[in-house]
């Protein structure tokens, strides 16, 4: 790792050393990484510079590779603080950090990354930097999803549409151990239906298959809440006939095509959309509450409330092993979250 010790002058002076390592989009294959030197960042006002010590590969990754040849991507890392912005009132140099980052903004696959102090929380004291780089992009998304989208209450029932995955593992985790709510989730292999079970899920249904038929066979013509992680396409007709009038629906999966939003008309129901950079990308009145929700959040894992959702530990990053991560993730067959050490 690189030798990351800062400035004794000024609190926002950076590190002494004038570069850093950093993996970038190739660009002439977007497929590939390449190791290069860059600047080290100046923080700005209200920023923190992180030494990185691990880092996660989310779906977003995969998605935005191709639209950025030669930039750093990576929104998810756990590290310390090695300075901070003249600013910055909630973190000193020598803090245990973790987040998902600002997509507007250079990612975190690089020895020292800065960051917005409003969007970072303090790193579970029971999780060690690999497992707490697994948490932040997914833990944000399905809190905000949960509890700002869907305004869940506790007692209800909730449909995760996708549970397997690393936003689903979580909002699983939550709606179940922390809201006390019943929850169904999907899965469609016999491997991700164990999962969506060790998470906490009362039931488990197969997505690929006829979903109202599932939950009538359970007692359930309707559900209160549906948090759709997977094809919102391919399942908003079954989460029209599902969702109970006056129910929520939100989802985190784009569209390729309008969706039918009069199917929701006669029921009075809500449909919104999920997507944790947004108060970052506009800098939203309510910004600081991402760092509010990674403490808490951090808080339920150290009081063993919620579980690791690290299931593949992809090594040390390089730029082969970033490649074979990337590679995994687009598979869609992922279970929980995968993480590198730097």
């Amino acid at each position: 790792m690189l030798n990351t010790q800062t400035r004794t002058a000024a609190s926002t002076a950076a590190p002494q050393l004038a570069t850093m390592e950093a993996l970038i989009v190739s660009s002439t294959d977007t497929k590939r990484f390449e190791s290069v030197r860059r600047d080290v960042p100046t923080p700005g006002p209200r920023d923190l510079l992180v030494e990185v010590k691990a880092v996660s590969v989310n779906p977003v990754d995969t998605k935005v590779r191709d639209r950025r040849p030669g930039r750093i991507l990576g929104w998810d890392a756990s590290g310390i603080v090695q300075a901070v912005g003249s600013q910055v009132t909630r973190f000193r140099v020598g803090d245990e950090v973790y987040y998902a980052g600002d997509i507007t903004r250079e990612g975190t696959n690089s020895s020292l990354h800065v960051v917005d102090e409003r969007i970072v929380g303090r790193k579970p004291r029971s999780l060690d930097h690999l497992n707490a780089a697994a948490i932040p992009l997914t833990a944000l998304t399905a809190w905000e999803g949960l509890y700002e989208q869907l305004d869940v209450k506790e007692g209800g029932t909730l449909l995760v549409i996708g549970a397997a995955g690393g936003v689903g593992s979580l909002a699983v985790q939550l709606a179940k151990r922390y809201s006390k709510m019943k929850v169904i989730g999907t899965a469609s292999r016999g491997a991700s239906t164990e999962w969506v079970k060790k998470m906490g899920a009362d039931h488990v249904v197969n997505h690929r298959e006829n979903l109202p038929a599932q939950l009538k066979a359970l007692g359930l013509d309707n559900v209160q809440y549906i948090f759709c992680c997977n094809g919102t396409d391919m399942h908003f007709e079954a989460m029209a006939n599902l969702i109970a009038p006056r129910g929520r629906i939100v989802s985190i999966v784009e569209p390729a095509q309008p969706l039918p939003m009069g199917s929701l008309f006669s029921k009075r129901a809500s449909f919104s959309w999920e997507f944790m950079f947004s108060k970052s990308m506009y800098q939203t009145p309510d910004i600081e509450s991402q760092h509010d929700i990674l403490n808490r959040v951090g808080e339920l894992f150290d009081s063993g409330v919620l579980e690791t959702t690290l299931t593949v530990n992809a090594g040390k990053l390089t730029p082969a092993s970033l490649a074979e991560a990337h590679q995994t993730v687009a598979s869609g067959t992922m279970l929980g979250k995968l993480a590198l050490s730097l």
